[in-house]
């Protein structure tokens, strides 16, 4: 009885073991996907507001994920007006493209919303100084929008009210030059337009 109490537990541990296994390649595997292993550099980047970026979120530089964003911060004493600094883990093998990013900005990804950072490349090949900290361009605000979007409706209502004052204006002209004009030619038919007894 002692050896096939001792036969099971061996497999029931070998099982174990090879569950602990399969499972630790499996998230070596993720990892390795998703660069966790890749030599990165952190980049800092100030904004006024981060609508909604969460740490994690990808960094993309023309559409190509370079790194990820690690940490979200405020600043004690606002830089340029910014007082919201995020850093960004980036992959070393991107440290010379991601020297001629012209702009950091926050844009939302997909249907649902999802905020990620999106560098896009200077045209004139200029480099900038990954070591300071560098003034990104924060996101467009969809409550900022919608309130563009009101005061613009509301100033065509206000345009579209006066410019329809100005056509009845010009209808009530019309109608008037229409019947001085009738008047006239009544008169010039009789002959007595320029008669004035």
């Amino acid at each position: 009885m002692e050896k096939r109490d001792f036969v099971k537990r061996f497999y029931a541990g070998m099982f174990f073991v090879i569950g602990i296994i399969l499972i630790l390649a499996v998230v070596f595997a993720i990892g390795i996907e998703k660069g966790m292993t890749q030599p990165k550099f952190q980049v800092k980047v100030l904004f006024k507001d981060i609508g909604g970026l969460s740490v994690g979120a990808p960094v993309r530089l023309s559409g190509v994920n370079v790194g990820t964003v690690g940490k979200i911060d405020f600043m004690e004493e606002k830089n340029a007006g910014r007082g919201v600094l995020v850093t960004l883990n980036i992959f070393r093998r991107y440290r010379k493209q991601v020297e001629r990013s012209a702009s950091f900005a926050i844009k939302t990804e997909g249907l649902l919303g999802g905020k990620i950072i999106n560098m896009t490349a200077d045209e004139m090949g200029r480099k900038i100084d990954l070591s300071q900290m560098i003034i990104g361009e924060d996101p467009l605000d969809v409550q900022d929008l919608a309130e563009s979007f009101g005061d613009t409706a509301v100033s065509l209502t206000e345009t579209s009210k006066g410019i329809n004052s100005i056509i009845e204006e010009l209808q009530q002209i019309s109608k008037t030059s229409k019947r001085l004009l009738n008047r006239i030619e009544e008169r010039l038919i009789e002959g007595n337009l320029f008669k004035v007894f």
